[in-house]
């Protein structure tokens, strides 16, 4: 059972978490044979402020 752990900085529309759901659901068939019944996707939303890098929050950029 492949399980797809998409983390994203900010947020996302619910017509692109639908294109990307839809999309690694549809590579992992075609790519690995994994049927899409068995196929789970999960999208995280980061805000700015939980998200570090170069020692800087994203939301003090």
């Amino acid at each position: 059972m492949p399980i797809v752990n998409l983390k994203v900085l900010g947020t996302l529309s619910d017509e692109q978490k639908r294109e990307l759901t839809r999309r690694f659901t549809e590579d992992l068939y075609e790519v690995a044979d994994k049927p899409p019944e068995y196929t789970y996707v999960v999208i995280e939303e980061i805000p700015f402020s939980n998200w570090g890098h170069k020692g800087k929050l994203f939301s003090d950029m």
